[in-house]
């Protein structure tokens, strides 16, 4: 017997059996196309052994796709760091009490939320290129950790605002009757528990910043897609090249989403276990 919801009527058997008849279809013809592409690889010789042994010598590693690793990870770790300070001001200052602040910080958010990234890093070269604010040999990776923290510090200010005005309104009135000051309050009380909240939202937010740092390609910046791609010129087996290259984003992807999941569950344990230690403190302390 079927049954209903809200939002959609329950499928009947008729209607169970064309679904699994068009995703039978469906995924044929994945298969298909799958098997087209491989053919058509392996008849140009892109799948031979002789075009992924050049990833198995250390030279290859060390002269094209380490460099590229350490590119990619230094601009992504010290642009996610100085978005954060920045998402913190900005998200802060658009619920300050102040209209000028409130309004500052809110123009400053719309303004960078919708600017493409790779356009803010191309502004941001030839702008320190313009008045020689970095020195040549780092103008490349100044105008990345400068576009992706500009744009992800945007989006990471409206992240926390959210989860700030999303908690209950008791928090804000038990921290007012306490007497803490609105500082105090936004920093002991409000923006934890927003972080802790928000924290899938953010976590994110990072993944994307660590892929946007491939779009430094465009302005000369040596990260691991470019390697990637020098690797591939040089050894003229360009699709291996991008395979490896995709492996490694997504290793460097998975690893920061599980370090995530690892603590947020941290956090949501220790919050759920701090009213239970205290329960067994008050129950010993009655007891004696």
């Amino acid at each position: 017997m079927s049954s209903a919801t809200v939002l959609y009527d329950a499928p009947g058997p008729r209607a169970r059996r064309r679904n699994q008849l068009i995703a039978v279809g469906f995924a044929v013809v994945l298969l298909a196309i799958a098997i087209y592409v491989i053919v058509a690889l392996a008849g140009n010789g892109q799948l031979t052994s002789e075009k992924w042994k050049p990833f198995l010598e250390p030279d290859t590693w060390t002269t094209y796709l380490l460099p590229g690793l350490w590119g990619t990870l230094s601009a992504a770790v010290l642009s996610i760091v100085l978005a954060l300070l920045l998402g913190a001001v900005l998200g802060i200052g658009r619920l300050s009490d102040h209209r000028a602040i409130r309004g500052l910080s809110g123009a400053v958010v719309e303004f960078f939320r919708a600017i493409p990234v790779l356009i803010l890093m191309i502004f941001a070269y030839y702008l320190f290129a313009e008045y020689a604010v970095f020195p040549a040999e780092d103008l490349a990776f100044a105008a990345v950790v400068t576009g992706l923290t500009l744009y992800n510090g945007s989006v990471i200010a409206e992240i926390l605002r959210a989860g700030i005005t999303s908690l209950p309104s008791g928090q804000l009135e038990a921290a007012n009757s306490l007497g803490l000051r609105k500082s105090q309050t936004m920093r002991l009380v409000l923006l934890p528990q927003a972080v802790t909240a928000m924290l899938p939202a953010l976590i994110s937010q990072m993944v994307i910043a660590l892929k946007d740092s491939a779009l430094g390609y465009a302005i000369g910046y040596v990260e691991v897609v470019r390697s990637g791609i020098q690797s591939a010129s040089f050894y003229g087996n360009y699709l291996p090249a991008l395979v490896v290259v995709a492996a490694v984003m997504i290793l460097l992807n998975f690893g920061l989403s599980t370090l995530a999941t690892v603590i947020e569950r941290r956090l949501r344990e220790g919050k759920n276990r701090g009213p239970v230690a205290d329960v067994k403190v008050d129950e010993q302390a009655a007891a004696v």
